[in-house]
């Protein structure tokens, strides 16, 4: 059986979900890397113990995109915590024989955003310089 990289990702968000650390694992390569905008190839171990703990927090996630090329999946979302937060992601996860191999982080925004509508902000340090 082939399992899609849209079903597989769509798995993680259900066990980081369900607080589901075991459904994690179970579908995560041994060779497994994680990068964002301030994480650096993590390996499987570092992003288990750097990030997993956050599911703590999480309670939703509403995919606004999804799409799938080959062994990639591309998602973005609107995410909610248990603390009231807010913030939009973009995502791209290669799924390889039906283990999440790679996840790439693109950081979004907070919501409500922070600028005004059709305004911006100063960049504080966040995003491009």
């Amino acid at each position: 059986m082939n399992i899609t990289p849209l079903a597989v990702t769509r798995a993680c968000f259900k066990a980081y979900l369900d607080k589901d650390r075991a459904a994690m694992e179970s579908l995560l390569a041994e060779d497994f890397h994680f990068s964002s905008p301030i994480d650096n190839a993590l390996d499987r171990a570092t992003y288990l113990e750097r990030c997993w703990p956050n599911s703590k927090l999480m309670e939703a996630f509403d995919y606004i995109y999804q799409v799938e090329e080959g062994e990639h999946a591309f998602i973005v979302y609107e995410a909610r915590t248990s603390t009231g937060k807010r913030f939009r992601n973009s995502e791209v996860h290669t799924v390889r024989g039906g283990k999440l191999v790679a996840t790439e982080v693109y950081f979004g925004w907070d919501l409500p955003h922070r600028a005004p509508e059709g305004g911006f902000i100063e960049n504080d340090g966040h995003g491009h310089a």
